[in-house]
Parts: C-alpha cells; structure tokens; sequence
C-alpha cells in the first residue's frame, strides 16, 4: 500500500523548470549564446489561456466558441518564459510593441517561435503519452 501524503502538495514538485539556448542570434558580451529560462505551466493556468484566447464565430446562424490556437500559443509561451522578462516596458520598447504576446512574436523568427512553444508544452507535459505512461506503471 503506497502512502497517500506523497501525492499531497508540499511533496510535489510544482514547477519544473530548464534553461535553453534558444537562439544563436541572441549573444553575450564574449558571443556565447544567451539562455532562456522557461517552466513548466499547469493545467489551472492553461485553463485560464484558453478561456483568454476563445472567441465566438457564427456557424450556421449559431454562434460557437471556438480557441484561437495563435493567441493560445502566444499567452502559453508568455507564460512559461521565465527570463527575459516578456513583459519589461524597456525590452517591449525596443522591438517596437505593446504586450508580451506581441514582443515574443516580433522578437524570435518562426522556426525559433516553434521550438520554444514545443519546449514549454514538453516540460508541462503535453509531451507524455498515455500508453507510454502505462507501460512504465506495468514495468514497475
């Protein structure tokens, strides 16, 4: 019988976090590439993006709603980049743009945008699959 108090909060491991040289294009003062900080996000805070990108289009004459997958990736990715600070008025100021969703869409080029995307969905584990999981439990 396993103990119930491993899965309670204060036992868990909350945030997972990783640094990432994203991009060659982004270097310190000696050309190394500079490292990314990103975490994992929950699931209470993906709910939360899915409501802020959903939006209402008329099918048929009834109105549905429906997830705008650029704005819920933009807001994940907002999300789960730790450092730079996205939201930092100076940063935002020097591309040019307002918001944080609007400086990582002006910031990186789209092959840079996807990886990240990918890494912050990896470590909020979107990239486990359930078999997978099953087999580990059954090998165990």
């Amino acid at each position: 019988m396993s103990d119930l108090t491993l899965f309670y909060a204060e036992n868990v491991e909350s945030e997972i976090t990783e640094e990432i040289a994203l991009s060659e294009r982004f270097k310190d003062a000696e050309g190394k590439p500079l490292l990314w900080k990103i975490r994992s996000v929950s699931e209470n805070e993906t709910s939360i993006i899915r409501k802020e990108s959903a939006k209402k289009v008329k099918v048929k004459g009834v109105y549905q709603t429906e997830t705008d997958s650029d704005l819920f990736s933009a807001k994940l990715v907002v999300a789960g980049v730790v450092h730079p600070n996205l939201k930092d008025a100076g940063l935002q100021a020097s591309y040019g743009v307002m918001g944080a969703d609007s400086l990582i869409r002006k910031m990186l080029l789209a092959g840079e945008y996807t990886t990240l995307i990918e890494r912050i969905q990896t470590l909020s584990g979107f990239d486990r699959d359930i078999n997978d999981l099953m087999d580990n439990v059954k090998n165990s």
